[in-house]
């Protein structure tokens, strides 16, 4: 299963008999009602055939990274029978607040202690929240003795955990993490003030958490779940298949992913303007993310502003015609000398850089110039952070393109090919629901074999 926050479907994988499913987080803003998410899970669950689910054998987990959420140990479910089936609600939990979570200013994260880690700490971030209310409403943190992902929360509770598990996937993307020690800064987070009795306990990912504690729907009591594992590594393992690919994923942001070579530790000071960021994979090893908050938001923000432009002209026009509209013009205007840089959200490393137009004359402003022109300035600005120099010396042999921005935009994919010049693969699905379900049966089979 795979805790997200905007798509729901359902998906068995029958002859394995692994469950795998995703459900939307019930998006709200910052904050995310738990009780919301976990109906959306059960009502998941209560569209699957029924006789299917018995024969599941295991089940994996996966969710959205960064988040945190607190309950009180003993009450943070009640498992009750729904219709003819047992389910699990949230009872004695807070709220979800997510990844774009941005109540953590700069100043303010500039006033925390400085990490042991090779991550840096940003808003949204689990261990950031976590300073942020104990500094402006301490009171909120009193009702809780444990925290967690929202990931964490469903394993612990379908396995009657009296302790949360995490994956050092999940505990580095909350911040205060050693990959290397596998440990949290505790000692830096102590002389803080850090109520460090919410940080859950760590397990290898791919690990088993514990076994389902009571039948769930029809999937049987005793049933094996693996510890929680971050969406970005199930959703590269639901698709890289050698080290030697790379993973390329435009959606509405843009994710380019490689996998680092064995034996690769990264430096473990943090660098806040560092384009790349290496977050634990599996056995110790890294992947190497050049991650950009500019993708297919950016071409939407385009149609949005010629939409608006021909209201304001008195025409009305639909977003997917203009949209199709300036694809076609693009594909047919194969060079462009325009410029544009497409950072309208700036990034990560470089939070207040703003988009810009630059080489401007007069017979590149047709459609098709100006619509070529983005899509190779949301491709060209990845290339600036993970350059295909790069990844060449990391032994990459084949980029795997995935993502709904990208594989219905014949233009993007030109733009792909001519920045990135390797083998180029469509048609893959990342997917983390099926990555942690892959996980799980690879760690079956290992057992069978040995």
């Amino acid at each position: 299963m795979d805790c997200e926050m905007e798509a729901k479907s359902a998906l068995t994988l029958w002859r394995m008999a692994f469950l795998v499913f995703s459900c939307p987080s019930c998006w709200t803003g910052q904050e995310q009602d738990v009780r919301r998410i976990i109906q959306a899970l059960n009502e998941c669950l209560a569209a699957l055939p029924r006789q299917q689910l018995w024969k599941v054998c295991s089940i994996g987990v996966s969710g959205q990274m960064h988040g945190v959420m607190f309950w009180k140990t003993g009450q943070g479910c009640e498992w009750t029978e729904g219709g003819a089936a047992p389910v699990f609600e949230p009872r004695a939990v807070s709220q979800l607040v997510t990844w774009q979570d941005g109540r953590c200013s700069s100043k303010f994260l500039a006033s925390l202690p400085q990490p042991e880690s090779h991550l840096s700490v940003a808003t949204g971030f689990g261990c950031a929240t976590i300073f942020w209310l104990l500094k402006n409403s301490p009171e909120s943190l009193k009702s809780y003795d444990v925290a967690g992902t929202i990931h964490d929360y469903v394993v612990a509770m379908l396995c009657g955990l009296t302790r949360p598990l995490m994956s050092d996937q999940n505990a580095a993307s909350w911040g205060y993490f050693n990959t290397r020690r596998q440990s949290w800064n505790l000692e830096i987070l102590r002389a803080a003030g850090f109520p460090v009795h919410l940080l859950p306990d760590i397990a290898e990912p791919g690990s088993v958490a514990g076994r389902t504690s009571r039948a769930w729907f029809e999937i049987p009591k005793g049933t094996p779940v693996g510890v929680a594992l971050g969406d970005l590594q199930a959703s590269v393992y639901s698709c890289m298949a050698q080290r030697t690919d790379a993973v390329l994923n435009i959606s509405t942001s843009v994710q380019l992913v490689a996998s680092m070579p064995s034996g690769f530790q990264p430096a473990q000071t943090p660098d806040p303007t560092a384009p790349v960021a290496y977050f634990p994979y599996f056995d110790r090893t890294y992947l190497a993310v050049a991650a950009s908050l500019n993708g297919g938001n950016v071409l939407a923000t385009f149609v949005r502003m010629l939409v608006q432009w021909m209201a304001d002209l008195g025409l009305e026009v639909e977003e997917s015609t203009v949209y199709s509209c300036m694809i076609q013009a693009a594909a047919q205007q194969r060079d462009t000398c325009l410029t544009i840089t497409p950072t309208v959200l700036g990034e990560r490393h470089l939070p207040d850089q703003l988009a810009s137009v630059t080489r401007i004359s007069s017979s590149d402003l047709s459609l098709g110039h100006v619509t070529r022109a983005l899509c190779r300035g949301i491709i060209q600005n990845l290339h600036s952070m993970l350059p295909f120099q790069q990844l060449r010396e990391w032994g990459v042999e084949r980029v795997i393109g995935s993502g709904s921005a990208l594989s219905r935009n014949e233009v993007l994919k030109q733009e792909v090919q001519r920045a990135f010049p390797f083998p180029v693969s469509y048609g893959q699905d990342v997917d983390a629901a099926v990555g942690a379900a892959l996980v799980m049966l690879q760690r079956n089979f290992n057992q069978q074999e040995s």
